[in-house]
């Protein structure tokens, strides 16, 4: 054996070695809580409470998230950001991957943790996340001496809406065919690693110290602005991926999205400074002191000192990280394309006189009566046809080893949040679409990246723009590829990439726990997307017209 295949061998053994078993108690269950100042209302936390505490591990750590379901419906986790790779079945989905936990059930989520970064961990069955089944997750690097920029300490920023109501009483209004279409805008309250963003937290500098922040937005419907003026921050991570080094002074951040800053103290604690996080939407009028909301918190040199008088810069004169400028740290060159989809962010008027969104062809609509998986997993060869999916899943049929790419118009003024499960992709292109000047506004450049393209698992599609998007085919399995905005994911702004079912059926196997859950709740477990088999679709809904 040669001296570097064995320094591999003994790394490979030490990092097993070192490797441990985190184990996380999650009981689910309805909580009545005032989070925001303002509203008492109920929600859904864990263990009696919320904010939920974040999940902290280390690569190569398993993970055991332990559910015990004490809500009085179904349940689901999803580990936003992590692959999944060869474990499909744990990805969360509800009726996509899992049948939900049933009410009274309990469920150990295992998870294999390859990959570091920042993710987080959330509901995903009937929009629980939106009512508070949400919390951080990091997974620490062992080695810290490979990364893009070395640093003293970390810190975690999470920043998440909060609405007055439950996400299904929104629903009722925006799905109410007698209401005008949207309905009055609702103003969410901004919460700050979980709690009133006008009570937010403390972060302390010392310095002459690096600083790495990690931002993440686990919010349901609308983004955030960060920035902390008289420092700069340099972007070392997008959700999960390490990037070279690139200095803004302020980073926006969709529903999904996940960045790691380092950030320079300065060399004196003369004075104390502020951090800025601004909760705002571009689709909702503009009212002074709901949409944007400002939220600030105290960067702290030295107690008592201070704070520094900056004189607020407008957003035209600071420079706003756009994500295409990243560059891999990788060095991962942009992957030629096997085949595209055109996909565009659109809603239509159906005859039951509900407005829904669409994808690619049909809205997104209830889930099939079995999971896909199971059925992509249990018919055979039939599994490579589109059809035996059902409509309603939006199914499109990948072969492993394709290049993906993903063209995405977005001729609306709505900016888009979009999550594709179990990949990354590269950004490669931005550029404009639909006719701004509708709203004033000026024509969209095209963008492209330079060298190597960044990788991230959710992308934004600003208004009057459309994007560009490539992943490789290399996780057989059924991804859900939707809108982090959750209102929009519930009427239909989603499809499902259904990837190699013939390899899938050759190397994973449901485990019967989860059949079982299945099982308990009157649901089927193979046959098609009815539960049927062949082509026989009999007891789906009908698709809207």
């Amino acid at each position: 054996m040669s001296i570097v295949n064995l320094l591999h061998t003994l790394l490979f053994l030490a990092s097993v070695a070192l490797a441990a078993r985190v184990e996380v108690n999650w009981e689910v269950g309805h909580v009545i809580v005032n989070r925001d100042g303002h509203i008492t209302r109920r929600a859904v936390g864990v263990n009696g409470h919320l904010p939920i505490p974040p999940v902290y591990a280390t690569v190569g750590d398993t993970l055991l998230l332990k559910v015990c379901n004490k809500l009085d419906v179904p349940t689901t986790v999803h580990a936003h950001g992590i692959f999944q790779n060869g474990t499909n079945y744990l990805d969360g989905a509800g009726m996509v991957t899992q049948c939900g936990i049933p009410p009274g059930a309990n469920f150990t989520y295992e998870y294999y943790l390859h990959q570091t970064g920042t993710f987080w961990l959330h509901g995903h069955y009937n929009h629980q996340n939106t009512d508070g089944l949400r919390t951080p997750l990091v997974i620490l690097d062992r080695d810290k001496t490979q990364l893009p920029m070395q640093y003293d300490d970390e810190m975690l920023i999470s920043m998440e809406d909060w609405y007055p109501t439950e996400f299904l009483e929104r629903m009722k209004e925006v799905l109410n065919p007698n209401v005008p279409f949207p309905p009055p805008t609702t103003f969410p309250y901004g919460l700050i690693n979980g709690i009133d963003g006008n009570i937010t937290q403390t972060i302390t500098f010392e310095p002459g110290k690096r600083y790495r922040i990690r931002l993440i937005n686990i919010g349901s419907t609308e983004w955030y602005k960060f920035s902390i003026p008289g420092h700069k921050l340099n972007v070392i991570e997008a959700d999960g991926i390490y990037s070279e080094p690139l200095e803004v002074d302020g980073l926006n951040l969709g529903p999904g999205q996940r960045y790691s800053v380092v950030v320079q103290a300065l060399d004196t604690d003369e004075y104390n400074y502020i951090f800025n996080a601004t909760l705002y939407a571009n689709f909702v009028p503009h009212i002074p002191g709901l949409n944007p909301r400002y939220y600030t918190g105290l960067v702290q040199y030295k107690k008592g000192a201070s704070i520094k008088s900056i004189e607020r810069s407008s957003d035209e004169e600071l420079v706003w990280l756009n994500d295409i400028n990243l560059r891999s740290f990788e060095q991962y060159p942009a992957m030629p394309v096997s085949r595209t989809y055109n996909t565009a962010a659109g809603s239509k008027k159906y005859s039951d006189k509900l407005t829904r969104a669409i994808l690619y062809k049909e809205p997104y609509l209830s889930p099939p009566i079995i999971p896909t998986l199971y059925t992509a997993i249990s018919t055979g060869d039939l599994a490579l046809n589109d059809t035996i999916y059902g409509p309603q899943t939006g199914a499109l049929v990948i072969r492993e080893g394709e290049v993906i790419e993903i063209e995405m118009q977005n001729p609306t003024e709505i900016d888009h949040a979009m999550h594709l499960h179990g990949h990354v992709f590269q950004v490669t292109e931005y550029g404009p679409a639909g006719n701004s000047s509708e709203v004033n506004a000026p024509p969209a450049k095209v963008m492209t990246y330079d060298g190597w393209p960044m990788r991230r698992d959710t992308f934004v599609v600003p208004a009057f723009h459309y994007i560009k998007v490539r992943f490789l085919a290399d996780n057989p399995g059924v991804w859900m590829f939707h809108c982090h905005m959750d209102i929009h994911f519930a009427l239909g702004l989603a499809v499902t990439f259904v990837e190699a079912p013939d390899v899938l059926q050759k190397t994973q196997t449901i485990p019967d726990a989860m059949k079982d859950m299945c099982l308990r709740q009157g649901l089927k477990v193979m046959g098609n997307g009815a539960g049927n088999n062949g082509f026989d679709l009999a007891g789906l809904p009908p698709v809207p017209t």
